[in-house]
């Protein structure tokens, strides 16, 4: 039975990882920004699972002292932790970047970027320490080296999760502690429709391409939490949406009639 804590977990594809974990019987430590929507989210998975495997923790992951927190809360309710995921992400608009708003910037690049240096830190160090572990990093659009445009600041985010990835990976190479990253594809959850909420024409516009090479969070986290269960190799990229799955939708595209959204 591994311990398992993922941040920004009360909604989108980390709740729906917890649901997987658990179901598979896993003790799974929940984290999100505030404690409401933590409450909530402890709510609607003991509702399914009990409460005797499922923790939560409110923490903003751009205060370090606040993720230490989330892992000694896990460590005193479960023992240890064996997988720590990092998660938590925000989004902005799909504007370019001198149209961006100074606030958005930084809120992209404290949580997605800087959130996820200092969820790294906290759990390899404590990995470290109780001689184990498994850290994975969330990967998401820019982590290939795609870019488009609209979506530059929070790609370059997730390019440097990957450059980041790969050096802790380097670094741990002679410890106990094992590091890979998530690459979920597209997964229609608020987090991404949410970027579109200032242009609902672009929102129809773009839902041509997430109709054909996307794909819902219950789809996505099953196969993902099966995989991440089933790996012990550091520096492992466990990938959904594939080159050649890639290849093959987009090939199909105009005889697709997915409909996502509905």
């Amino acid at each position: 039975m591994k311990n398992i804590v993922i941040t920004g977990s009360t909604r989108g594809i980390g709740y729906g990882l917890a649901h997987e974990f658990l179901a598979r019987g896993c003790r799974v430590t929940i984290n999100g920004r505030s404690p409401n929507s933590v409450t909530q989210a402890l709510t609607s998975l003991s509702q399914i699972h009990g409460n005797e495997r499922l923790h939560g923790c409110a923490a903003n992951v751009t205060h370090e002292e606040e993720l230490q927190t989330v892992w000694d809360t896990a460590v005193a309710r479960f023992g240890s932790v064996d997988i720590w995921i990092n998660n938590a992400g925000v989004g902005h608009p799909m504007q370019m970047v001198w149209e961006l708003p100074q606030a958005a910037i930084d809120q992209v690049i404290d949580i997605d970027f800087k959130g996820l240096v200092y969820g790294s830190r906290v759990a390899i160090r404590n990995m470290l320490q109780q001689g184990h572990g498994h850290l994975y990093n969330m990967e998401g659009f820019g982590s290939n080296g795609r870019i488009r445009a609209g979506i530059s600041v929070y790609g370059s985010t997730k390019a440097a999760v990957r450059f980041l990835s790969r050096s802790l990976t380097q670094e741990t190479a002679d410890t106990a502690v094992k590091v890979s990253t998530l690459s979920p594809g597209i997964v229609i959850t608020d987090f991404l429709t949410d970027q579109y909420k200032d242009d609902p024409a672009g929102l129809e516009q773009a839902k041509k391409v997430f109709n054909s090479l996307g794909d819902k969070v219950e789809t996505v986290t099953p196969w993902l939490v099966e995989k991440v269960l089933a790996n012990d190799k550091s520096g492992a990229n466990i990938s959904w949406l594939t080159p050649v799955k890639l290849f093959t939708r987009l090939a199909m595209q105009p005889f697709s009639k997915r409909d996502l959204f509905t």
